[in-house]
């Protein structure tokens, strides 16, 4: 919701605002968890459909899109990229 009214707030002044919602990214601060046994990457993965965690250029992707004009119509959007954890 705080993307929301911070959209509503700022689009008198020509300010967009998105927010984007990561699932589980290959980082050196989820190595440890993602290299382990497979019982323990599973658990970290969950449920997402791809099955495997995002790599931070698939993430930043989305930001580079949110920062160029090709989202210049785009205003209160939450963009979720986790690899479809939220769609089970």
């Amino acid at each position: 919701m705080f993307t929301k009214a911070t959209a509503v707030d700022y689009a008198q002044y020509n300010i967009r605002v998105n927010s984007v919602h990561p699932g589980v990214i290959d980082t050196p601060m989820t190595k440890d968890l993602l290299h382990a046994d497979e019982e323990t990457r599973q658990a970290i993965l969950g449920s997402t459909i791809l099955d495997r965690p995002a790599q931070p250029k698939e993430v930043s992707y989305a930001i580079l899109h949110l920062a160029s004009d090709d989202s210049s119509f785009m205003n209160g959007s939450e963009m979720v990229v986790d690899g479809g954890y939220t769609a089970v």
